[in-house]
């Protein structure tokens, strides 16, 4: 069992305490947030919330755990700095990974937040920071890298590649071996059938690109 802080106020935090406290060998002892986010009160759930800019001073990377599964905004890119952040002060990130979640020995990276019903087939892989809410279907032979977003009840079809930054919406669909291009954004429901640009937003069935770059978004 680790001691971990959660980075974080928000509903993703509130729903990783959650998690970590009724489906997990975890203890989790505090929240953080940047100094310029703390709240009047101090506490959340009960638990102390402590400026990030001291953390190390209060808990100790020696002692400590870290978890930050956050929103994805900017196309992740806030939810990297934080996770960059966090190493730089030699923190550990551990990762959850749902109980009703279907997996068979995949490889998985640290401070990533897999909730239930998602089903990773076998010979798939999952990087650093990855975030799969409720009840995807990640196909066999697959590689997913750092930094990605699946909403819920996404549809990865097998021998597919995920480049970082990515975000997929509800109910959208990949078809097999395809590659999704960093920074791409899927739209709820769109249905990708060819490999997509880096940085292009894709939405329809079959899957459009938008003239609206996703570095803007």
């Amino acid at each position: 069992m680790a001691k971990i802080i959660i980075f974080g106020i928000q509903d993703f935090a509130e729903l990783a305490h959650y998690y970590l406290e009724n489906d997990s060998e975890h203890e989790v002892v505090a929240f953080s947030v940047n100094k310029d986010y703390l709240p009047e009160n101090n506490f959340f759930h009960d638990l102390p919330i402590i400026p990030f800019e001291n953390i190390e001073k209060i808990y100790s990377p020696i002692d400590y755990k870290f978890f930050a599964p956050m929103a994805p905004q900017k196309m992740n890119k806030l939810r990297e700095n934080i996770y960059n952040n966090i190493k730089a002060k030699g923190y550990e990130l551990i990762s959850y990974v749902s109980s009703k979640a279907t997996l068979f020995n995949n490889l998985i990276g640290d401070n990533c937040f897999i909730l239930e019903n998602n089903t990773i087939q076998p010979f798939t892989s999952i990087g650093n920071n990855v975030i799969l809410w409720s009840g995807n279907h990640i196909g066999h032979h697959s590689i997913i890298k750092d930094h990605v977003m699946f909403t819920s009840h996404v549809v990865l079809s097998g021998h597919c590649v995920v480049e970082s930054y990515c975000t997929f919406g509800v109910n959208s669909t990949i078809r097999d071996g395809v590659k999704i291009g960093e920074g791409t954004f899927v739209a709820m429901s769109a249905s990708i059938i060819k490999n997509t640009e880096s940085w292009g937003l894709y939405k329809g069935n079959p899957a459009v690109k938008s003239e609206i770059s996703t570095k803007k978004l």
